[in-house]
């Protein structure tokens, strides 16, 4: 029964991600310009920071099939658990896509990822983008020297940056399931394998580059002069 509520919470995170982040795309063309490019990338910021706030405490909020396979791959989560979190990300990207349908139609399609660039080029984006924001969530998820009170925040502002700059170019989705909501609803699948390949192997990537650094500790001060005396003497 746990496991189902976790289920259900990765839902309502997903939900409101997709049903925020998309929607400002969507509402951003329907109110023609009304939104704007700043508008957007922060709605996507905000909708992930609020997400992990509501529901981290109960799921861990992943939100994101490319974060609960890297967090398996890296052994921060049981593999058993994973195709119920999939499942219910994706289905809670279906149903905010399906409520833009309802509200707005046809424009729901706006809300869709689609490379404005080569498919490569996006491809090479998400990978990069979502290597980062996957070392930003390992950071503050897996480390406990991290401040957890600030996940939340660290996590959505960078989101919230990777959507402004990189968005026009390949819409900075780093998230299967934000991808495949709209791509349902709207039908709009043009080269959708670049919003699956390139965030699954992003993530595991940055989990794994993360792996890597925890172990790193910062020098001491005293060791510093001492390593400088050392060289003077």
């Amino acid at each position: 029964m746990n496991n189902f509520r976790c289920y259900a919470a990765e839902f309502i995170g997903t939900f409101l991600l997709v049903f925020a982040g998309p929607g400002a795309v969507v509402i951003d063309e329907v109110s023609g310009g009304g939104v704007t490019s700043l508008g957007i990338g922060l709605s996507f910021g905000l909708a992930v920071m609020v997400a992990i706030y509501a529901v981290g405490h109960l799921s861990g909020a992943h939100i994101n099939p490319a974060v609960t396979l890297a967090f398996a791959l890296t052994r921060h989560f049981p593999w058993a658990a994973v195709p119920g979190y999939v499942l219910a990300q994706l289905a809670g990207a279906r149903a905010a896509s399906a409520a833009h349908l309802i509200l707005f139609g046809d424009a729901v399609r706006f809300g869709a990822t689609v490379p404005s660039g080569s498919p490569l080029q996006a491809f090479g984006l998400e990978l990069i983008l979502t290597l980062l924001l996957m070392f930003v969530v390992a950071a503050v998820a897996t480390d406990v020297r991290a401040v957890g009170q600030s996940a939340a925040i660290a996590i959505g502002g960078y989101v919230a940056l990777a959507a402004t700059f990189a968005g026009p170019i390949a819409g900075a989705s780093m998230n299967p399931a934000r991808s495949f909501g709209p791509a349902l609803i709207g039908g709009v699948w043009a080269h959708h394998w670049v919003y699956w390949a390139g965030p699954a192997i992003g993530a595991v990537l940055g989990a794994l580059l993360y792996g890597y650094v925890r172990l790193a500790h910062p020098p001491e001060i005293r060791e510093i002069k001492r390593a400088r005396t050392e060289r003077l003497s």
